[in-house]
């Protein structure tokens, strides 16, 4: 079975993620310091208030005896000590820690009270309500005959934190606001952003898959047209290679339906025949069309295997263009001997070397040279000319020249001289000039005399670059 592949988040996901996240993020993050900033600053506001009435109280003491008395009427205890919103407790103390007046409160630690004198800071518990204490630290006057004393005054933190809330709210609801409003904009933005990749997707999967023309869009993005660029390059690409093929396809089917229709003639009437011996007659009849059958679809195959759109890769390698044309030419010696042909070779008279595939070179010189020899008179002459500068494999013979009007369409598919008698399919010199295309080379058809008489298929190939023989290409 299968495996499915992975699932991937929308690219507005990811986008709504990445542009969302960072914002609510940054909210919490300035939410934590708006909160810490607004209760320091609720702080510092309630310990002023705090110390003041510290001191007021202070303004209270008065010396007996070498001792402190608190001398407070109960309506000034009333207006410094009673709050609507929070509680606060006061206690009078000598410096030595004797409790004076008021209720028992947690001194200030020695750290702080060094810190922060005459007036010292500090949290604390009491009733089991948190409290902000201050304590205040009165030098010896003696004046009024007063000795040193400490003054605590304890406050719950109702108000601090209230006005703590007040002051964040204040800051972060139109942030809030602001990021909600910007959440809406940021979603607005991305789906309208990413609606021309919609309408792509849309125009791609309505098309059919016979429809390989242009996709367009209207109103593309910068960041989309270089994707649309490219699946238009791609469709042009699938149009041209399955062109290629239907035309391979036709061009197979309709050189393949005359001999396979004769074949099948041919069999039906040996398949009649009582007499073995006409019987053996129409079946050597077969046999000349079997050869040349099994040749066309040879021919079909390297046609479909030299193409250079078909071809995704070929293996150069540097090779001596001299001595393989003089090998492939010995080869064709018993096939011009049939027909009395004088096959000659010249050679450069030296290594010309070339950067190819040793395979499709021989295949491009054997249906020159089947060429040649096919259409060549009777006891006629074909000569194999290799140059070394550019590297050139001409392959010249004497039989009747090609007009100029078909010196073109000779390397068509297919394509076959009218009034010519050859057996052959008109694929050779196809195959040869895809070939020479792979090799980014050249062939041509010239004409070498005057009258009428020879044919010359030059081959022009690049030369390999220097030091390639020493390299592994």
């Amino acid at each position: 079975m299968a495996q499915a592949a992975p699932e991937h988040p929308l690219l507005r996901t990811q986008l709504l993620t990445w542009l969302l996240v960072p914002l609510f993020v940054l909210l919490t993050a300035d939410t934590a310091v708006s909160y810490w900033i607004a209760l320091n600053f609720s702080q510092r506001a309630h310990d002023r208030t705090l110390v003041e009435v510290a001191r007021e109280v202070s303004l209270h003491l008065r010396g007996a005896n070498g001792d402190v008395v608190l001398d407070m009427p109960p309506e000034a205890r009333r207006v410094l000590l009673v709050d609507p919103l929070d509680t606060l407790h006061f206690e009078v103390a000598s410096t030595d820690g004797r409790h004076i007046d008021g209720v028992a409160i947690a001194p200030a630690d020695g750290d702080a009270a060094a810190r922060r004198r005459p007036a010292a800071f500090y949290d604390g518990m009491i009733a089991g309500e948190a409290v902000r204490i201050v304590e205040l630290r009165l030098d010896p006057d003696t004046a009024v005959r007063r000795p040193g004393v400490l003054v605590r005054v304890a406050e719950t933190k109702f108000k601090r934190n209230e006005l703590a809330r007040e002051i964040l709210l204040s800051v972060v609801l139109p942030q809030v606001l602001l990021i909600l409003i910007a959440c809406i904009v940021v979603w607005v933005g991305v789906v309208r952003g990413l609606s021309p990749l919609q309408r792509l997707q849309r125009a791609v999967a309505a098309r059919s898959d016979r429809d390989r023309s242009p996709v367009t869009v209207d109103s593309v993005p910068g960041e989309v047209s270089p994707l649309l660029h490219s699946i238009n390059d791609l469709l042009a690409r699938l149009d041209h290679v399955l062109t290629l093929q239907s035309r391979f396809v036709s061009d197979a089917a309709h050189q393949l339906k005359t001999p396979m229709a004769a074949l099948k003639t041919q069999f039906e009437v040996a398949l009649r025949e009582t007499d073995p011996q006409r019987m053996r007659e129409s079946l050597e009849q077969i046999y000349p069309r079997l050869e040349r059958l099994s040749r066309l679809v040879s021919q079909l195959l390297s046609l479909a295997r030299n193409e250079p759109d078909a071809v995704r890769a070929v293996t150069m390698a540097p090779l001596d263009l001299d001595a393989l044309a003089l090998d492939v030419t010995t080869g064709w010696v018993p096939e011009a001997l049939k027909k009395h042909i004088d096959l000659g070779f010249e050679a450069a008279g030296q290594p010309v070397l070339v950067l190819g595939d040793a395979l499709r070179l021989r295949e491009l010189l054997d249906n020159l040279l089947d060429n040649a020899v096919r259409y060549s008179r009777d006891g006629g002459r074909i000569t194999v000319r290799v140059g070394a500068t550019p590297p050139t494999v001409d392959v010249n013979d004497d039989g009747p020249s090609i007009p100029p009007a078909e010196r073109e369409r000779v390397f068509e598919r297919f394509h076959r001289l009218l009034g010519n008698a050859g057996d052959g399919s008109g694929l050779g010199l196809a195959i040869a000039q895809e070939i020479v295309r792979l090799h980014h080379g050249e062939i041509t058809l010239r004409e070498d005399t005057t009258d009428g008489i020879g044919n010359t298929f030059s081959v022009l190939l690049p030369p390999a670059p220097p030091g390639a023989a020493n390299r592994n290409l």
